[in-house]
């Protein structure tokens, strides 16, 4: 490919206008101007056409869909920062390389993560919803719509990144205790300015917060992390909010803990069968117990903007026989 001048390049989703002109200048780009998802026979088709691939995480990219690329397929350049889209392992078998867009979303994701920390515990879809309605509002009463403070509540980060981190400086600002468990702890500079307290055991984290922020990445390894054994341990006034991936919740034992009154609640922005959306979510939501929202978390023009930069920028370094800056090496994973 690297002796390739233009590279064909198939964008399997509608990007912005921005992105996918400069696309056009730079490669020989087929673009998906109806926005409409591909099914996996054109799937099939793109991977064996191209030399490069820009999928999205609406696209499963998994081993199956590898084994039957073109040889002039050597680069998967994912539109996206998480990769469990992809088989990235499978790729790597192919000598196919991916990439993806990190480093851009963090603030925006932490932005929809600290709203919804704010939304389910004060309780403003159920306010919002009440004038959305009939328009017909009693006036204030002492009683009425009462929500909890979130000022002085604990907060347990599960995943202090890059994301989890950005949670947690707005999180102080607003007065809440930061506590967080991670891999690895973080370096004493940060846990000192977020005067944070690190929790080796996820269990005994979960038993002692008011309210849990999901914000690691999708992995083998955290596939149902927060399983129903674990989320029993939370405090029946607890809150939970997810802006990661949906399958890192057990969904069914969450739901199970909210009807029941053993959780106060959720803030879901993202879902385990995604985009398909339980009907017993939507049940709670209507019932004012969660907060859904579709996968909204990276969404700003200019978080996409940003994304489709770096996929271009790794597509011309990968171009001139150079390594991407952003590769995904299945070690990492």
């Amino acid at each position: 490919m690297p002796n390739r001048k233009r590279p064909q390049v198939i964008v399997t989703r509608k990007l912005p206008d921005l992105v996918e002109t400069r696309m056009c200048e730079l490669f020989e780009t087929r673009l998906n101007i109806d926005d409409r998802p591909m099914t996996q026979p054109e799937l099939v088709a793109a991977m064996r056409e191209a030399d490069v691939i820009v999928p999205t995480i609406s696209d499963r990219i998994d081993a199956a869909l590898i084994e039957q690329a073109g040889d002039r397929l050597k680069l998967i350049a994912n539109y996206g920062n998480g990769v469990d889209n992809i088989d990235v392992a499978a790729a790597s078998k192919r000598g196919i390389t991916v990439t993806n867009t990190p480093n851009v979303l963090n603030e925006d994701t932490a932005d929809m993560t600290m709203a919804l920390i704010l939304a389910v515990p004060r309780r403003l879809v159920d306010g919002a919803r009440v004038l959305m309605g009939d328009g017909k509002w009693p006036g204030w009463s002492p009683t009425w719509m009462l929500g909890h403070r979130i000022h002085g509540k604990r907060l347990g980060i599960v995943g202090m990144g890059r994301i989890g981190t950005a949670v947690a400086r707005r999180a102080k600002a607003f007065g809440l205790s930061i506590h967080y468990h991670n891999r690895h702890r973080v370096s004493p500079q940060t846990e000192d300015a977020l005067e944070a307290t690190y929790w080796e055991s996820l269990d005994q984290m979960l038993a002692r917060m008011d309210i849990v922020s999901v914000n690691c990445p999708s992995t083998p390894a955290t596939f149902h992390l927060l399983s129903a054994r674990r989320l029993e341990l939370m405090q029946p006034g607890a809150f939970i909010v997810n802006t990661a991936r949906g399958e890192i919740i057990d969904e069914d034992a969450l739901i199970r803990l909210i009807s029941s009154g053993k959780i106060s609640g959720a803030g879901l922005d993202v879902f385990e069968h995604e985009p398909a959306v339980n009907k017993k979510l939507l049940k709670l939501a209507n019932q004012g117990k969660v907060v859904i929202l579709p996968h909204m978390g990276s969404a700003t023009i200019e978080g996409r903007i940003d994304m489709g930069e770096k996929v271009i920028i790794n597509i011309r370094v990968f171009a001139d026989g150079d390594r991407p800056p952003d590769r995904v090496l299945p070690s990492l994973i």
